[in-house]
């Protein structure tokens, strides 16, 4: 089976790690795509994201985050999900779910997703339990008030290192 994970990853956090180790253990190969979130445009439901970091380093952290992972390919694209899903030949999009709000959030993309590309099926993991609160959105937070020693246990080391250096 190939899987394919799509997000913005602004950055990566130990939650999507969890999500992709969890995945890989499934899988054959697992794509980790580093993506834009554009999705205002195809759907006044969605929304589009702005981000902290861009694609390239974004796509960088995920690299130092999954190395650990021999069967993960962190790719980037700015094309469309349903587009990307046909070029990798993948099998099954991933999609970690923290509480309800995620759930809803993500079922509403997996229906635009599947309406327009029928081979398409999403396949949703409960975030483990010990990660539940970690966000993105946190590590934003932490890192623009400069809070590099707040990280650990929220992204990964390398990840951290590479924050550090700023790169």
């Amino acid at each position: 089976m190939v899987a394919l994970i799509p997000g913005s990853f602004d950055p990566i956090t130990l939650g999507h790690v969890n999500i992709i180790e969890r995945a890989a253990k499934m899988s054959d190969k697992v794509y980790v795509a580093v993506m834009n979130n554009d999705s205002a445009k195809h759907s006044s439901v969605l929304s589009s994201k702005t981000y902290l970091f861009d694609m390239e380093t974004r796509r960088e952290l995920a690299c130092l985050s999954v190395a650990h992972i021999p069967n993960v390919e962190v790719i980037s694209s700015s094309g469309m999900l349903i587009d990307l899903f046909d070029e990798l030949s993948a099998d099954v999009i991933i999609k970690g779910i923290r509480g309800s709000a995620d759930l809803e959030y993500e079922m509403i993309h997996a229906k635009w997703n599947k309406e327009h590309n029928k081979r398409l099926e999403t396949l949703f993991l409960p975030a483990d339990e010990s990660l539940m609160s970690v966000s993105s959105t946190r590590v934003r937070e932490l890192l623009r008030d400069g809070k590099y020693d707040d990280l650990h246990g929220i992204l990964a080391e390398g990840a951290i290192e590479y924050l550090k250096e700023g790169r």
